[in-house]
């Protein structure tokens, strides 16, 4: 399930992104606890604090990150997890993809399907 629209503009106000935003997706601390939103853009990666109990409402910007910081990768083996800034962190198999979305706009641009109509 996509991460909702007024989850995506609370965080656009709170980190006052005036640009476009390319990937946001939900995560939390491994084993539990808090929880967290990855917005990127094209220049930075903003993880924000949700705390714990309401995913819905930012808190607090835990880091900011060059977008050339790689998100990835994600482990599949026990539930999706990857490591980021030094700290674990788990997700629904639903972001999987938007992980690696978001790292192969950086790091595998080759790999993107090319753009049949570049002129429009």
């Amino acid at each position: 399930m996509p991460v909702p629209r007024p989850l995506r503009e609370r965080c656009r106000e709170f980190l006052g992104i005036d640009g476009e935003i390319r990937y946001v997706f939900l995560a939390s601390s491994l084993g539990g606890g808090a929880s967290f939103v990855f917005v990127v853009t094209d220049d930075r990666i903003a993880v924000v604090s949700t705390g714990p109990l309401n995913r819905a409402t930012p808190k607090s910007v835990w880091g900011s990150y060059p977008r050339g910081t790689r998100i990835g990768p994600v482990e599949i083996s026990a539930g999706a997890s990857f490591e980021f800034a030094g700290a674990r962190f788990e997700l629904d198999d639903e972001y999987v993809s938007v992980v690696n979305a978001a790292d192969a706009e950086v790091f595998s641009r080759d790999s993107f399907p090319h753009d049949p109509l570049p002129d429009l």
